[in-house]
Order: C-alpha cells, then sequence, then structure tokens
C-alpha cells in the first residue's frame, strides 16, 4: 500500500517549481538513484510542475514511496484542484498551449509510469520511478523517519535560487553535449551507411554482371555438351555396327584372339555411347530441349523390361537381383523411357558396387498424395553420410574399394535427378557404409500438366531421333529386352 505523503509543497510560483525540482533531486539522492536518473525526475518534476501551475495556483506536489510495489518505486504526485484532466492529457489546441503538452509528454517517457486520474474532481497526475536494484528494501520505520524529517524549504533563497539554476544550467549543457556528441556519432554512422550501401550497390552490379557471364558460360558448355555428343556418336554407332558384324562373322571367320580385341572395341565403345548418352541427356535438360512422351503403362511390365535388360550385368553368381511383385498397383501415366532410364542407372549403381547378397527393386504407391516410390535396395559397401549428398552431383565420385574395378563417369545419379525432376518428382538416398543403400524416385502417377505444357513448348526445339536411341532418351531395344525378360 502506497504510505503517506514524505513531503508536500505547493505549486503557487515559478520559485515553487524550482524548489519542487530541487525537492526531487534530494530525493532520487537520498534513494540512491544514479546522476543519470536523478537528472531524470528532477526534469520531470520541473516540467509537470509548469505545467500544473499554468493551469492553477492552487496546485500542489506530493513525494511519496510505494513500500508495496516489486521493486518499491518512489511517487511524486501532481494534484491541480478542480482542474479537467483534458488539460494535461488532450493535444493542444493552439501553439500557446503546446509547453504545457510537451512538458508532460516528457514526463512520460522520462519516468517509469505517468497516471492520470481525476475521480475525485481534481486532477491528478502520478509519476512513478523504481527505485534501483542495489538500494534495501525500505521498511515502514525508515518511511516514518523520513517523513518526520526536515525537507527543503519550499522558499528558497535567492543564493539558492541561483544554484539551483545554475546546477539545471549545467545538467542541460551536459544533456546537450550529449546530445551533440551522438548527433556526430549518428552523422558518422550514416556517412559509413552511405559507403556501405554505394559499396552494396556496387556489388550487386558486378554480381549481375558475372551472373549474366556465367548464364552464358553455362549455355556455352550444354551446347558444347551437346554438339560434341552429336559429333561422338556417329562414329561410336559405327564402331559398334561394325565390331558386331566382325564377332557375326559376315566377313569371314576370326581367331579367337582376334575375336577377343573385338569384344574389348565393343564393349568399350558401348561404355563410351552410355557416357555420350548421359552428356546428351544432361545438356538437353538444362537447356530445356528435352522431350517428354507421357503414356499410359503398367509398372509390372516395366519391372518386367528392365529384368531383362539387366540380367546380362550381374557381376557373379553371389549376387542376386530380385523384382518384388507389383500386379496391385494402379496405371501409371509418365515418360516411361525416363522412368526407365532412371531404374537403370539406380540398378547398374547398385550391381556395381554389390559384391555378394541382393539387388532388390520395389514400387510402392500412396494414393492419398497420388505418388509413386520407386526403390533399389542393395547390400552393397554403402556410402558414408558425409558424401550422401555428393554422389548428385555431376563427375563426384565417391572413393572406395572397388574404385579400380568398376568404371563410371558420375553422370549416372545426377542425370537421374534431374529426370525425376523433370518429371515432377524427386530422388532420395539412404545408406549405411557395409550394410548397403536404397535409391528412391518419387514421381506423381500422372504427370503434372505443367510438365507437359514444358515438354510441348521444349519439344519443337529438341532433336530429332538419333542411331541406336530414341528421341526421348530412352533404349530403343526396350521392346526385345520386356520380350527376353518374359521369356
Amino acid at each position: 500500500m502506497t504510505t503517506a505523503p514524505l513531503h508536500t509543497m505547493p505549486l503557487d510560483g515559478e520559485l515553487a517549481t524550482v524548489a519542487a525540482r530541487r525537492v526531487a533531486r534530494e530525493f532520487g539522492e537520498t534513494f540512491g538513484f544514479a546522476m543519470q536518473d536523478r537528472t531524470r525526475i528532477a526534469t520531470s518534476v520541473l516540467e509537470v510542475a509548469r505545467t500544473v501551475l499554468a493551469a492553477t495556483r492552487a496546485g500542489r506536489v506530493e513525494f511519496l514511496v510505494d513500500g508495496a510495489a516489486q521493486p518499491q518505486a518512489l511517487l511524486i504526485r501532481f494534484v491541480a484542484p478542480a482542474t479537467p484532466l483534458a488539460r494535461f492529457t488532450a493535444p493542444p489546441a493552439s501553439s500557446l498551449e503546446a509547453p504545457a503538452a510537451l512538458g508532460v509528454l516528457a514526463a512520460q517517457r522520462l519516468m517509469d509510469a505517468c497516471r492520470f486520474d481525476d475521480s475525485a474532481g481534481d486532477a491528478v497526475l502520478t509519476l512513478a520511478k523504481h527505485l534501483p536494484e542495489q538500494t534495501p528494501r525500505i521498511s515502514a520505520d525508515v518511511l516514518r523517519a523520513l517523513a518526520r524529517a526536515p525537507a527543503v524549504s519550499a522558499s528558497l533563497s535567492a543564493e539558492a535560487q541561483v544554484e539551483e539554476v545554475q546546477r539545471q544550467n549545467r545538467e542541460l549543457a551536459a544533456a546537450l553535449a550529449d546530445l551533440q556528441e551522438r548527433n556526430e556519432e549518428l552523422v558518422r554512422l550514416t556517412r559509413e551507411l552511405e559507403d556501405t550501401n554505394r559499396g552494396v550497390v556496387a556489388l550487386y552490379a558486378e554480381l549481375d554482371e558475372r551472373a549474366v557471364h556465367l548464364r552464358r558460360a553455362d549455355e556455352a558448355k550444354s551446347r558444347f555438351l551437346s554438339n560434341t555428343s552429336h559429333e561422338f556418336r556417329s562414329p561410336l554407332y559405327s564402331i559398334r555396327a561394325l565390331s558386331k558384324l566382325l564377332l557375326d562373322r559376315v566377313d569371314g571367320e576370326l581367331t579367337e584372339e582376334q575375336a577377343k580385341q573385338v569384344r574389348f572395341i565393343r564393349k568399350a565403345a558401348e561404355e563410351l555411347s552410355e557416357t555420350v548418352d548421359d552428356l546428351l541427356d544432361i545438356a538437353k535438360i538444362e537447356a530445356g530441349k528435352i522431350e517428354l512422351k507421357p503414356a499410359e503403362f503398367e509398372v509390372a511390365n516395366l519391372f518386367s523390361a528392365l529384368r531383362g535388360m539387366m540380367r546380362p550385368l550381374l557381376p557373379a553368381s553371389d549376387v542376386e537381383l530380385l523384382f518384388e511383385p507389383c500386379d496391385e498397383l494402379p496405371t501409371v501415366y509418365t515418360d516411361e523411357g525416363k522412368v526407365a532410364q532412371i531404374l537403370r542407372n539406380f540398378i547398374s549403381n547398385a550391381l556395381k558396387f554389390t559384391e555378394r547378397g541382393e539387388v532388390r527393386v520395389s514400387a510402392v504407391c500412396d494414393e492419398a498424395s497420388g505418388r509413386l516410390t520407386f526403390a533399389v535396395s542393395d547390400t552393397g559397401i554403402g556410402i558414408a553420410p558425409e558424401h550422401q549428398q555428393s554422389v548428385f552431383e555431376e563427375f563426384e565420385q565417391v572413393e572406395n574399394h572397388l574404385q579400380n574395378q568398376v568404371k563410371g563417369t558420375g553422370l549416372g545419379l545426377p542425370l537421374c535427378d534431374k529426370l525425376c525432376r523433370l518429371l515432377g518428382g524427386s530422388v532420395g538416398l539412404t545408406s549405411e557404409p557395409g550394410k548397403g543403400s536404397t535409391f528412391t524416385a518419387t514421381i506423381p502417377i500422372r504427370l503434372p500438366r505443367a510438365a507437359q505444357r514444358s515438354a510441348a513448348q521444349s519439344a519443337k526445339a529438341s532433336d530429332t531421333n538419333e542411331p541406336g536411341r530414341g528421341v526421348d532418351g530412352s533404349c530403343a531395344d526396350l521392346g526385345s529386352a520386356a520380350a527376353e525378360g518374359a521369356g
């Protein structure tokens, strides 16, 4: 509960406002306020006292301590009898009333709380300032002793008036110097900010210029890959065709050693052809010239084709390639060739890095989301967590003990990622070193219309059919592979 006033003094003249300021400063010192807070309290009391004096010559100011509050607070209560409260709270109607209104506003900002009350018919303004934390809690006995102690006289002598005014002027000068110093610091910071902004603008301009150069370089890279791949395809196709003719003994018999060398030539040409195909597909995707050919197909038929296609790639009898039943899955409407290409790369990659065990291919449908997830799991060497993201970056390969036994360019998995995104899906990987890996491709059951429109627009600029490979980048002999898998 708020105690009785420690000191009360009338506000009946300009000297009384100066005396009130001095009393406020002395109470601030008594209760352990810092110099800055004492100045704030004294300034607030002076401003509000002048406002009350302008409203009535019968006002008074009371100094109290709220002993029940947490923390305790010094209260300064101003009472203006029979004065409308709006006189202090309403915006000034004229420039003559502005100083008084600004005085109350300043006090509100300098003190912790400012309350208004006119329930008893008088206008009452109460300012509050919490006592410092280091100040011991003031007991009721101490408050009674402070109330009985002689307070500063409301009627100051001429010397005291001059001293108080000089003190006030010194405080104002110090505050002005502090404001000027802060203003100079603000000007300095503003100039630094302007310099920084100019630097940022210049940096953005440089980044934009570099972005243009990078975009041109990327376009040039895509054109180079596309053109180079096309130039490689014709001689590679000739090498593959001629080696096949030699192996078929069309031009006569070959010795065992000759046949062995021709098989080496054919195998190297096929491997190089796969690399060229991957490069061309990546270039097409990056250039926006890949063509999608969506059609309805059954996952079971796709698995049957892949079974026949991948059977020759089994490295040894210790590894088994398994396809889980998928007869219950719905009909899929998307680019079958692209899906086959993704799974073929997943399976080929799994077979390369599985020394024993199995490679299992499965598919699961989530009808709620309308998406189909293909998974290729193996019992191979696995991939460490820190390398799992890099395997989907172009030309990146993870070092392992099988690196010298298997060959690759690091393009298969990045191509799978790009193709899956093209179909409106995403790829995923979960792996543990020494226990195997699971690569997943999640795609919509129905190809999104946005992807179809994009494919239709890019089809006009896409390349025509190329030897040994369809327009969409899928294997041209997928149907024969299906027949072989069914046989």
